[in-house]
């Protein structure tokens, strides 16, 4: 570590997608220096929204330590951030080497290992946690135990932290400086003091969609239409916060010349697996974005959402600017970390950092010890409303 404090944490951004997590992360004042993946339209809207940070469109395979030292132009990296497929590195070793998983994750690693960050940030799936997937995170853990990192992992839930949206996500966080991750408090759903903060709903995400200048992007209320004229018909007798899922709401809601022709005795537990002309409700936070938009409709009217009203249910400012296709806009939108969820990730590392200015930094080593690590870190990772 630097004798004097650091004025700005740096980061790179790993399978960086549209820059979701580099958004938040920029928020607290951290730099973003270079942003990867192999989508095109994802980098281009990364480059658009992070001017001052380089982009890297390709096979990170072919990202070669040349290339990196040229675009970190001899900045030093504080912090490696991501989200690196994981499901396929399952079982000891390497897993299965054919996995096109186990081969990505692992660049990823390289990346670590090449600009040895102070700390490394993945998300992933809840999934990640479930006992089946033990042998993934034990290698995770291996893996970065071997480069001198300590990990720790939670299940973070995003309306917790300011997001109108109940998007719950893995997140691990490692420091080699620390000896014990630091996880953002929850600010939202909770008491603070006397006073109960609630959390942010679909209708405060929608109250303002325009920016400072007075301009809307990414609103394509003519693509939000619906085609169908049956599907019109029906989704105006749907209540605002509800839908179509046990043959109760199709008579609830439906008439008979409206009802969509189901055997409902027929379908696996009688119901559909997703809720068919689902509203959202203005009152509430909003469902976990999906990338596209044919999940959810808007509370009022009978459309579809505008990528813009999906973005700010994800807690993307008004000014983040999505680039290619409508379609390429909502698999960005869709898969991205939400920007407050980051926000709350970088607060925590930077409190990491700061805690180690008074104690100095710890000498990491590699511990053997990495079921009882997991074991502990499942037990706090699933404390969460459900």
């Amino acid at each position: 570590m630097p004798n004097k404090p650091l004025k700005k944490l740096n980061f790179i951004d790993v399978f960086a997608g549209a820059g979701g997590l580099s958004c938040g992360l920029e928020m607290t004042g951290m730099d973003c220096l270079l942003g990867v993946d192999y989508d095109k339209y994802a980098m281009q809207t990364f480059a658009k929204n992070h001017k001052k940070a380089h982009t890297y469109c390709g096979d990170i395979r072919k990202l070669s330590k040349k290339k990196l030292e040229d675009y970190l132009d001899g900045r030093p990296v504080h912090a490696v951030v991501g989200g690196p497929p994981c499901q396929g590195f399952s079982t000891v070793g390497l897993g299965d080497p054919k996995d096109q998983r186990n081969a990505l994750f692992l660049q990823f690693v390289r990346i670590v290992r090449l600009t040895n960050p102070y700390f490394v940030v993945l998300e992933n799936v809840t999934g990640l946690l479930a006992k089946k997937n033990e042998n993934v995170l034990k290698n995770i853990f291996r893996q970065f135990n071997k480069l001198g990192y300590v990990l720790d992992v939670k299940v973070m839930s995003s309306d917790m932290y300011g997001v109108p949206e109940r998007r719950r996500r893995t997140i691990i966080i490692g420091s080699r400086i620390t000896e014990n991750a630091i996880f953002p408090t929850e600010s939202h759903n909770r008491q603070a003091g006397r006073s109960f903060i609630p959390p942010v709903t679909v209708g405060e995400a929608f109250k303002n969609l325009k920016t400072k200048k007075n301009e809307i992007f990414n609103h394509d209320l003519e693509w939000a239409e619906l085609k169908s004229e049956i599907d019109k018909k029906r989704l105006a007798r749907i209540p605002e916060g509800k839908g179509i899922r046990y043959q109760k709401d199709e008579k609830a809601f439906l008439t008979k010349a409206l009802s969509l022709g189901v055997d409902w005795e027929n379908l696996r537990e009688n119901r559909f697996r997703q809720t068919k002309y689902q509203r959202l409700d203005r009152s509430k936070p909003g469902p976990t974005i999906m990338t596209h938009r044919h999940g959810y409709y808007h509370p009022t009217e009978n459309r579809y959402l505008t990528q813009r009203e999906a973005a700010a249910i994800q807690s993307f400012p008004n000014n983040f600017v999505f680039e290619g296709p409508i379609s390429a806009q909502w698999r960005q939108i869709g898969n991205a970390v939400p920007p407050l969820l980051g926000k709350a990730i970088g607060k925590a590392l930077i409190k990491m950092y700061k805690s180690t200015l008074k104690t100095g930094p710890i000498k990491t080593k590699n511990t053997k010890k990495i079921q009882k690590q997991i074991d502990s870190s499942r037990e706090k990772a699933f404390v969460y409303r459900a």
